[in-house]
């Protein structure tokens, strides 16, 4: 059985498990969390990091960060993960659905000026597949009315927009480190702080509404609390198990990059036959690997496709039910203007075996039983 999704290991986690609790510091902010920190920020160029216990937790930090109060708007696309907007319901906002590109399964970004009302304070971007939204003509939009970028950059590790890593480019960016990601810690999220005013709350907020990073930094003889806040500090056992992929991570994404192109390859003849469509990717993007997904006729072809594969022994999956037409997504949000694309391309979208590791000849065979599904679908007509 060809699994859908293996997470990484490298070899070197449970060493670096052991250091962590030889060094009798496991609760966060140790000696592991302080590596990765410091790598993420000269890598990706980033004011400020903070690693959380979550991407969700990263995009609550967000919010709170952004002040957003009952009956703020914020405008997001509907086909992404319910924690892209849940971080903002929680804080009482009101969510603006928007129509996406069925090129790259973004939020269109023609349609995000249309939607602002005197109530929006952030925009929330997603970038599906860690293929990039058109950050320009989303921050252009965002200084020209004084809002909020934040990323919700989960699948984005990596891949650039115009030689800018996704995360960087906005106020705030999120990335999560869930064992299904590029880069894991089985779970774990940053928070990337590219607005110097938010660096020193958002330390406060980390730490339970504490000024407790200031009192270890000797800024304080003593710490209390002076703001709201959570506990969104990730165990430094968890750090300790991403900080090897972090030692190749060029490796990493070379291997999934390598795998993205070999599906794409292998399926072209059938896109040519105009069977299933392939991932579109704008010139001015660059890739990380994190996802390969076909789209095909429509969800009765893909669950047909689902089943075929799994009988010979391919794990695949679809992926969100657009947030707009669940129950929830109804009572604290609403769709601006038209679903042209969402739900349509929602129902088409096929994911195929993703992981680091994943060997040449397992694509082969993959793309080899997707292209006998048509074959014997169209023999049968």
């Amino acid at each position: 059985m060809i699994n859908f999704n293996e997470p990484i290991v490298t070899g070197k986690e449970i060493d670096n498990i052991k250091s962590a609790i030889n060094l009798k510091k496991i609760s966060g902010d140790g000696v592991f969390t302080k590596k990765c920190s410091s790598w993420f920020e000269k890598k990706f160029n980033v004011k400020k990091v903070l690693f959380t216990t979550s991407c969700t937790h990263a995009l609550e930090m967000s919010a709170l960060l952004c002040d957003i109060k009952p009956g703020d708007e914020v405008i997001a696309p509907s086909y992404t993960f319910v924690s892209t907007v849940n971080a903002f319901v929680l804080r009482g906002a009101k969510i603006v659905f928007v129509d996406i590109r069925p090129d790259t399964m973004n939020i269109d970004e023609d349609i995000i000026e249309k939607a602002i009302t005197e109530k929006t304070k952030v925009i929330l971007p997603v970038h599906y597949a860690g293929v990039s939204c058109d950050m320009d003509k989303i921050m252009k939009i965002a200084k020209k009315y004084n809002l909020y970028v934040v990323e919700d950059a989960a699948q984005g590790m990596m891949s650039k927009y115009n030689n800018m890593y996704l995360g960087t480019i906005g106020n705030l960016g999120c990335y999560s480190f869930h064992e299904t990601k590029n880069y894991s810690m089985g779970e774990g999220g940053l928070l990337l702080i590219n607005d110097e005013r938010f660096i020193e709350r958002a330390e406060i907020i980390r730490e339970k509404g504490t000024d407790r990073s200031k009192f270890f930094r000797g800024e304080v003889d003593k710490y209390s609390w002076v703001d709201i806040g959570s506990s969104y500090l990730p165990s430094e056992i968890n750090v300790a198990y991403l900080y090897p992929q972090l030692e190749i991570v060029d490796k990493i994404n070379f291997d999934r990059v390598n795998s993205w192109k070999c599906y794409y390859k292998n399926l072209k003849e059938l896109e040519k036959q105009s069977l299933i469509e392939l991932p579109f990717v704008p010139d001015e993007c660059e890739i990380n690997g994190h996802i390969f997904y076909i789209k095909v006729k429509d969800i009765q072809e893909r669950d047909r496709l689902i089943n075929y594969l799994k009988i010979n022994g391919v794990l695949t999956v679809f992926h969100y039910i657009p947030l707009h037409s669940s129950k929830i997504g109804k009572k604290y949000g609403r769709f601006y203007g038209e679903d042209n694309y969402t739900t349509k391309e929602s129902e088409r979208i096929l994911r195929l075996p993703m992981y680091y590791g994943l060997k040449e000849k397992e694509i082969i065979y993959i793309t080899s039983k997707i292209t006998e599904f048509f074959a014997k679908k169209n023999g049968e007509k």
